[in-house]
């Protein structure tokens, strides 16, 4: 995430609620993970900060604070498409969607997604 992007980011936590309604909910499928760490950046010898999984087709890859940023080339790549990304990092079960810059609430057990109100840290 660029800086712009990671204030809304944070801004949407504290608050408990999106900047704007996330329009590309249909693309949350149920994903395995590719793999357990970014493969781009394995392939190339790099390594990444933090890991972020495609939720329409399961690929991980390296979140924008990495140097390589393959998981917002992917969702620009495959735009429309392969907008919504979940977090890989421990403890953490946030959505976001790329296209949108905005949280998505995971999907529910009934398998429906919908725009969050996270609670407060």
């Amino acid at each position: 995430m660029g800086l712009l992007q990671t204030i809304r980011f944070v801004l949407q936590r504290v608050r408990g609620k999106p900047a704007v309604q996330c329009t590309h909910l249909d693309q949350i499928r149920d994903v395995t993970p590719s793999s357990t760490g970014c493969q781009q950046c394995l392939e190339l010898g790099d390594s990444w900060v933090h890991l972020r999984m495609c939720m329409t087709d399961g690929l991980v890859a390296c979140c924008d604070s990495s140097k390589n940023k393959h998981a917002s080339r992917h969702a620009r790549e495959h735009a429309p498409d392969h907008q919504i990304v979940r977090s890989m990092e421990p403890g953490e079960d946030w959505f976001w969607c790329y296209t949108d810059e905005t949280l998505v609430q995971a999907p529910g057990p009934t398998g429906t997604a919908q725009n969050p109100r996270p609670p407060m840290e």
